[in-house]
């Protein structure tokens, strides 16, 4: 499973979204259920699936998918399409 796909599978679970509902370029506002606790939640999965722990600026700091994306490339993960 590549990188997209664990993202996408940990943001469908938190956010309670249908495949249909996710793109990569979703944001922040368009979602209702991404408040702060799925902030909380999503830091705590981005822990568990990438081994990375966001510092409180950037979990507060995250407007989107794409934020999460370029936080982790610069860990040095790839989230290239395949």
């Amino acid at each position: 499973m590549s990188n997209r796909e664990k993202l996408r599978d940990l943001l469908l679970e938190v956010l309670l979204l249908t495949d249909d509902e996710f793109s990569y370029e979703l944001k922040r506002e368009q979602v209702e259920t991404w408040d702060s606790l799925a902030v909380v939640a999503i830091a705590a999965g981005v822990d568990e699936t990438f081994g990375y722990h966001f510092t409180p600026d950037e979990a507060v700091a995250i407007t989107g998918v794409q934020d999460i994306i370029r936080i982790l490339e610069r860990e040095g993960m790839s989230f290239a399409t395949a």
